[in-house]
């Protein structure tokens, strides 16, 4: 069985038994056990490092991908013309070609939205005047005949609306002001209620998630609209909300860690992380379940494109928020703390007292002498005591010139003192 010590720290606190020998013996556990327990199984900040690089090359990805491509905005932002009408017999390509010879020029995006009866063609271009947009429908109708609700072909079945420049501009700046606003409420609450690393942390995280998310988008090439920006509001408070879980149980964690010396500071975060990894899964897989479920209700059932929007930036915002919550945050504040003078002697002592005790004293300096008389004398007489019996005196043992003669210890009858004359009278 290991042997458990337990030591007493300066400010006079018991420190707990130090069971790193008995969790070297110990049984190892499987994946999901460890996952559930939260021993600390699972090192995340000791590998910073690759986690910083990973991070780096998709934040470096995400950004390149904006700057190069680009994003899909939609008609609320670009302004525009939109008409739509029931998708029943009717194929993109069939639509283009319809629109590119009722006006003579092509259109910017035909989309279907939704499933079965529901279904509906989206067709969006750039702005269209009063005759154009006639002239679209009649052609529209001429080709396809959409149904209205009474089953009869009517031109009532196409609809059509127009949103101006200015219009997607004011939306543009509207979604700016509430992102600023949004990181500033997030950033004083963060620290008022923690300290500023953790602030620090907390908004780089939140940063992270948001080009992030961006950069996704611009990669995949899905349409930014106003329900995007609402969707994008909201990922960020779950990223923050996930941070703040996290962060609060390193707080937990650490709190007095200078006056013990079982853990690191780095250690008692990757502990903090571990003992979160389930509450953090569960939270996540809990958001994505009607999430998933809001994108099949919008489309396959009822084929309203706002809800998609919604719903697809807010599950590409939970999958970033939960990793950037685990890999990201965390051991960020751990970089910033080690750089204080705090952590860094605590961390020496930690790692100072984990040196085995034959290893200190080798390095200790070998200056030590004997500054009293009584370690001498030990010396002196350790010597004697292991000088060779013989019958004849040592060199140290000759009478100085001037003394008194030492004769030889023995009894009257002339033999040595200490035995008794056993002979009967």
């Amino acid at each position: 069985m290991a042997k458990r010590t337990s030591d007493v720290t300066e400010s006079g606190a018991v420190e707990a038994p130090d069971l790193e020998s008995s969790a070297v013996d110990a049984p190892k556990h499987g994946f999901f056990v460890r996952l559930y327990t939260g021993t600390g199984a699972f090192e995340v900040v000791g590998r910073r490092k690759l986690w910083y690089t990973i991070s780096g090359v998709i934040v470096a990805v995400c950004i390149a991908s904006m700057v190069l491509r680009g994003f899909t905005f939609g008609i609320d932002f670009e302004g525009g013309t939109k008409v739509s009408m029931p998708a029943a017999g009717v194929t993109t390509e069939r639509v283009e070609e319809v629109f590119s010879q009722a006006l003579g020029k092509d259109t910017e995006t035909v989309v279907m939205v939704g499933n079965g009866p529901s279904a509906t063609v989206q067709i969006r271009s750039e702005a269209l005047n009063n005759d154009e947009t006639t002239k679209l429908r009649d052609a529209l109708f001429d080709a396809f005949q959409p149904k209205g609700l009474d089953g009869q072909p009517s031109k009532q079945a196409i609809s059509d609306s127009a949103v101006s420049e200015t219009w997607g501009g004011q939306i543009t700046n509207k979604a700016l002001l509430a992102l600023v606003v949004f990181l500033v409420l997030a950033a004083t609450y963060i620290a008022v209620r923690y300290e500023r690393y953790m602030a620090i942390s907390a908004m780089a995280t939140l940063f992270f998630d948001l080009v992030v998310t961006a950069g996704v988008y611009s990669l995949v090439g899905f349409e930014v609209t106003p329900a995007t920006v609402i969707g994008l509001l909201t990922i960020l408070g779950f990223s923050l909300y996930d941070t703040v879980i996290v962060f609060d149980k390193v707080e937990e964690n650490t709190h007095g860690f200078q006056h013990t010396t079982r853990r690191t500071f780095a250690e008692q975060a990757n502990l903090a992380i571990n003992q979160t990894f389930m509450r953090s899964i569960n939270t996540s897989l809990i958001s994505v379940l009607p999430i998933l479920s809001l994108m099949v209700v919008a489309v396959w059932l009822l084929g309203v494109g706002t809800l998609k929007d919604l719903a697809l930036v807010q599950l590409v915002g939970v999958i970033v928020g939960t990793y950037s919550s685990i890999f990201f945050a965390t051991p960020l504040l751990v970089t910033l703390r080690e750089r204080t003078e705090l952590v860094r002697t605590h961390t020496r002592r930690v790692l100072s007292r984990r040196k085995p005790t034959a290893e200190r004293s080798r390095r200790a300096p070998e200056t030590t002498a004997p500054d009293d008389d009584t370690d001498a004398e030990q010396e002196t007489v350790s010597a004697v005591s292991s000088a060779p019996a013989t019958g004849k005196h040592a060199v140290a043992d000759k009478p100085v010139p001037g003394a008194r003669p030492i004769r030889p210890t023995t009894s009257r009858t002339g033999r040595p003192a200490g035995k008794r004359n056993t002979r009967r009278r």
